[in-house]
């Protein structure tokens, strides 16, 4: 699992969603960072997994992913990163975050997300 979590952040900094859906599982949930409720915005199914990732990506269309590392404790694993990119309002962003992942048979059925939102000092 450690290799497909470096993987799917190969898959991300590609912004390859095609390849990015090829690790989830079909009745996979995303929980982005944003959103009106504690868990941010939650999206149920691949299909609406992908579109959500797309929003990621439409929203911060250079957006990368790096300084990061991974482990895995059985069917669940955390990655750590580094995500830098410019709105199309051409604000840049860096934040550190990471990703808490579950697996199921070898694919992902939950991906939680999480930002530090830094503040002008």
């Amino acid at each position: 699992m450690l290799t497909k979590l470096k993987d799917i952040l190969d898959a991300f900094n590609a912004h390859d969603l095609d390849r990015i859906m090829s690790f989830f599982a079909e009745d996979c949930v995303l929980e982005m960072p944003r959103g009106t409720e504690s868990w941010g915005t939650r999206c149920i199914g691949k299909a609406a997994v992908r579109e959500g990732l797309a929003t990621r990506f439409a929203g911060l269309p250079d957006v990368s992913y790096s300084e990061d590392s991974h482990f895995v404790a059985g069917n669940r694993g955390v990655s750590e990163w580094t995500l830098r990119g410019t709105t199309r309002q051409g604000e840049r962003i860096e934040v550190r975050g990471c990703d808490l992942w579950t697996f199921r048979d070898g694919m992902v059925v939950k991906k939680d997300s999480y930002w530090k939102i830094r503040t002008a000092s």
